[in-house]
């Protein structure tokens, strides 16, 4: 008799394969402490974090930590129902009117995590007669979320309008509506969507909808920091913005903001909003704090978009291969997952935290390293989280050592 989850074997498998030497896991690190936004123990060791998609670095905010124990000591740890039932107190409300107030949408509906925020939307808004269009390239959220929809769902390539326009222009003569879905940074490589080619072709076709997951490039992009669609100059061309609170904004939850004018029956329609508890008084408190700080945010972003660049150019001068070009997200490209492993876990022997990311799970079957940036990182911290890339990727043989490096030129 097969059992309950013998389908789930080659996961396994795979998994065992890798981890067979009993070594450190890292799908099981534990952070023992919390210094700061950029350093934590793990272990015995005191190590950098460079993974942690806190790119602001808003999570200790002065502010934001005050408001989140006022809204303790005033409404308790959590409100004990949903926003439908009994969970809607007036931080939440407090929340949507500042998120309208910073999209400059007319409407704004908070989730209790960005997964959950794309889960609700993508699987209501379009239905049997609808198409999706997304990004093959989106995130699990994006893909569990229309896997709930009525609609048909059909993949472009990813970042190409060219292959999104031929799609739509095969359903030009088709009824119901379509919904193209992107993200503004995508979260594996950290390259961005060609947002401006998309609305373009957006615009050839009628009854046409667009949705962009901004979750790594709020705060990060724009001269307000409101995402891609800011600095490119057409936030009014895209009609659903969904986001987190557990990236830039340093705390968790999730948002759609929109100015369609029927938006308002999704809170009666969307059963991840429906049937889920709503957040704690004290995480929207923080939220909402930190919203403003992301707003008045242009040092933070100059220094992050500094930082970044420092990293990417560190990593690529030592002659690794980094997946895009300078973005908060540098992905180092490891040659398969056994040498990834190995790279990451000298990486955290020495005192440095990355994400490893496996396929299936990333873009074009990469093994890659994962950093992510804060604007809290300093330029003594990124040198030797660079030193320490150069030294572990000698270790395992994805480059040479310097030395002979300069032997060989002279």
């Amino acid at each position: 008799m097969a059992g309950l989850l013998d389908r789930f074997a080659p996961l396994m498998g795979q998994r065992d394969a890798l981890f067979a030497d009993g070594g450190t896991d890292p799908f099981q690190v534990k952070m023992d402490r919390i210094f700061s936004q950029t350093e934590a123990m793990i272990g015995n060791k005191r190590t950098i974090l460079v993974g942690t998609n806190n790119y602001l670095g808003l999570t200790f905010a002065p502010e934001a930590l005050k408001a989140a124990h006022d809204a303790l000591e005033a409404c308790g740890t959590g409100t004990t129902g949903s926003r439908v039932a009994n969970g809607t107190y007036y931080g939440h409300k407090e929340l949507e009117v500042a998120l309208c107030d910073f999209f400059g949408k007319e409407h704004a509906m908070v989730f209790s995590t960005g997964f959950l925020a794309n889960l609700g939307i993508l699987s209501t808004l379009m239905g049997p007669e609808d198409y999706i269009l997304m990004d093959a390239d989106c995130h699990a959220s994006i893909y569990d979320g229309v896997r709930g929809s009525s609609a048909q769902i059909i993949r472009f390539k990813h970042n190409d309008a060219a292959d999104l326009d031929k799609r739509l222009n095969r359903l030009a003569d088709k009824p119901g509506n379509k919904l193209i879905v992107i993200e503004g940074i995508y979260s594996m490589l950290g390259d961005k969507a060609p947002l401006a080619d998309i609305v373009a072709v957006k615009k050839k076709y009628e009854n046409v909808y667009l949705l962009s997951d901004e979750a790594h490039s709020l705060g990060v992009l724009g001269q307000y920091g409101r995402g891609l669609p800011e600095e490119v100059g057409c936030e009014d061309d895209v009609d659903f913005i969904v986001g987190t609170f557990s990236k830039s904004v340093g705390t968790v939850g999730g948002f759609c903001v929109s100015s369609h004018p029927q938006f308002n029956i999704l809170r009666l329609a969307c059963r991840a909003y429906v049937f889920t508890a709503s957040l704690p008084p004290s995480v929207v408190a923080s939220a909402t704090v930190n919203l403003g700080l992301v707003k008045s945010g242009g040092a933070l972003r100059k220094r992050l978009m500094r930082n970044a660049q420092h990293l990417h150019s560190g990593l690529t001068a030592l002659g690794l291969k980094v997946a895009s070009e300078n973005s908060p997200v540098v992905a180092v490209v490891a040659p398969d997952p056994l040498v990834a492993v190995a790279f990451w876990r000298g990486l955290i022997d020495e005192g440095v935290y990355v994400n490893l990311a496996l396929p299936p799970a990333t873009p074009y079957g990469y093994s890659l390293l994962r950093a992510s940036l804060c604007a809290a990182h300093t330029e003594e911290q990124l040198d030797k989280v660079i030193a320490i890339f150069g030294r572990v990727a000698t270790k395992v043989g994805l480059i040479e050592p310097v030395e002979h490096k300069r032997s060989a030129v002279g």
